[in-house]
């Protein structure tokens, strides 16, 4: 591996006139898509490769970054080779908060622990139960949870000090890529302001945080601007993409902000809403800031936008579980036949009530303890009432994510929403319902990578401004409330959020005793 070079900044010359293809690539959870896009935003190419995740212990959620890396070589090499037209540059998303620990050359030494890894549990609880941890939370707009890399790395040092003493370097996944792709080890301030270590209001590494973590600045990569150019490709790397060597690689962003660009949602008061495997709620601002209560991120775009919202783990995955659990009868790939199901219960169904949280939560409360559950169950509720109060229950979570929104001070006048849930009619009225508002839907787009795009697009001079993403998504649909089912929801919204609270104890408990309680689910010995 060749000795990391210094970043020290390209400057690109403005030509918002001149044509170009810009290649946005999104290393996802699951799978890096490479879209290719010229400044009209029309699509010339795409492919998508995936990885497996690892689960070797309970909590642990975890990828091969080498597996990752030839994915997105993959990716983009086969779009390359589909495209008549030269390729401007390539522009970069990824999935936020993992965390990759490096040997001085930079080879891995650890597995990319991702979003979804919960093993520092104990350390975020610690952390948010502290009479620091709102102020840290503040300041950095990360929240204590296991999802970010801070706990991590305080698992790290507790639990693995030997391994943690010979790291030479903490990165995140596409930190790692860039790289192996152009020799630089350089982050982003849009995924370094998801890792817990960040100081929104500065820039910089936050003392505190880097203290807390038992690192030093200089065991981070290089902190750059998402539009931050690096002109070269490695040899290797040129020969593996099918791309020149001089070709410009834009650093990028996290995905959870370039979802928002994606989908037009760049000015203030327009929200994006995103419900794939998990989901989200994401509002654009000019100044970094969260609620007073802490029930939001704050994640930066650029240097004048700044994303605040929360994600939620429940998404399009608690419709999944209700066909394996309450229909396996349909068969595995059944989501139309369920949602037509759930179409059979009234609005509220029937006074049921289900918490999603199967894979515990997150915002707004933050905390890895919930476990989901149904009540007010009655000998009256039937299957198509249980599979409706999951789907209730995901756009009910989502309602509270967007209170806490609200009450970070901002105006919230349009939702903008995609994710595979939004092929489905029932699901985009109730979720239109529930948050009481109008609910737009974009006719078609990648979200993160077309972001991403837009996002290099600029660095590179080739549109003027990210604005003109709000004019080049197309809206294929504007779904509005019903009146009568808005107000039934929005009498049943309290009693969703008064539930976390008082089972709260419960969830705690059942903790406490779960490890010693059989599942039923073991293998045969």
């Amino acid at each position: 591996m060749p000795t990391f070079m210094f970043f020290e900044g390209v400057t690109v010359v403005p030509a918002v006139t001149q044509p170009g293809v810009v290649i946005g690539v999104d290393i996802g959870t699951t799978s890096t898509k490479a879209v290719a896009y010229d400044t009209d935003g029309r699509q010339l190419g795409s492919h998508l490769a995936g990885y497996p995740m690892d689960n070797p212990q309970p909590g642990y959620a975890e990828q091969d970054p080498q597996q990752i890396l030839d994915a997105v070589l993959r990716s983009i090499s086969i779009v390359v080779a589909e495209l008549v037209q030269p390729v401007a540059g390539l522009s970069f998303s990824s999935a936020m908060h993992s965390l990759i620990g490096l040997d001085p050359d930079g080879n891995p030494l650890t597995p990319s622990l991702t979003w979804a890894d919960s093993r520092s549990t104990q350390q975020a609880e610690r952390l948010r139960a502290a009479p620091s941890g709102l102020a840290l939370h503040r300041r950095t707009g990360t929240p204590m949870h296991p999802m970010s890399p801070l706990p991590k790395l305080l698992w790290f040092a507790e639990q693995e000090p030997k391994l943690f003493q010979r790291v030479a370097h903490w990165v995140g996944i596409k930190d790692w890529v860039l790289l192996r792709l152009c020799g630089t080890l350089v982050t982003d301030h849009s995924v370094a302001s998801a890792t817990g270590l960040l100081d929104i209001h500065t820039l910089e590494w936050d003392d505190e945080a880097l203290r807390i973590a038992g690192i030093t600045g200089e065991q981070l990569p290089q902190l750059v601007a998402t539009t931050a150019v690096l002109p070269i490709l490695t040899a290797q790397s040129a020969a593996q993409t099918g791309l020149p060597e001089r070709t410009p690689v834009v650093v990028g962003a996290g995905d959870g902000p370039l979802a928002n660009l994606g989908l037009g949602a760049v000015h203030p008061g327009m929200v994006a809403c995103s419900i794939g495997t998990s989901g989200a709620m994401r509002v654009m601002v000019e100044r970094p800031g969260v609620d007073p209560l802490g029930g939001v991120f704050c994640y930066a775009l650029t240097e004048q936008r700044w994303a605040v919202g929360g994600a939620i783990n429940n998404g399009g995955i608690v419709l999944k579980w209700a066909g394996a659990a309450l229909a396996p009868d349909l068969g595995e790939h059944a989501e139309e036949e369920l949602v037509a199901l759930a179409a059979r219960a009234p609005v509220g169904s029937g006074g049921l009530i289900m918490l999603p949280y199967l894979h515990s939560e997150r915002a707004p409360h933050w905390s890895a303890l919930p476990r989901g559950a149904y009540v007010g169950l009655t000998h009256a509720h039937r299957r198509e009432h249980l599979v409706r109060a999951a789907l209730e229950g995901v756009c009910q979570q989502l309602a509270l994510v967007l209170s806490s929104v609200r009450a970070a001070g901002n105006e919230v006048r349009e939702v903008r929403a995609g994710g595979g849930f939004a092929r489905s009619g029932l699901w985009r009225q109730m979720l239109a319902d529930v948050l009481g508002l109008p609910v737009s839907f974009p006719a078609a787009h990648e979200g993160s990578s077309f972001g991403a795009a837009l996002l290099g697009m600029e660095a590179l001079g080739l549109i003027p401004s990210i604005d003109v993403a709000a004019d080049l998504v197309r809206i294929e649909e504007t779904v509005r409330p019903d009146p009568a089912a808005a107000a039934t929801y929005a009498a049943l919204l309290p009693l969703f959020a008064e539930l976390y609270d008082a089972l709260t104890p419960t969830f705690a408990s059942i903790r406490r005793m779960a490890p010693g309680l059989p599942t039923g689910l073991e293998s045969p010995a």
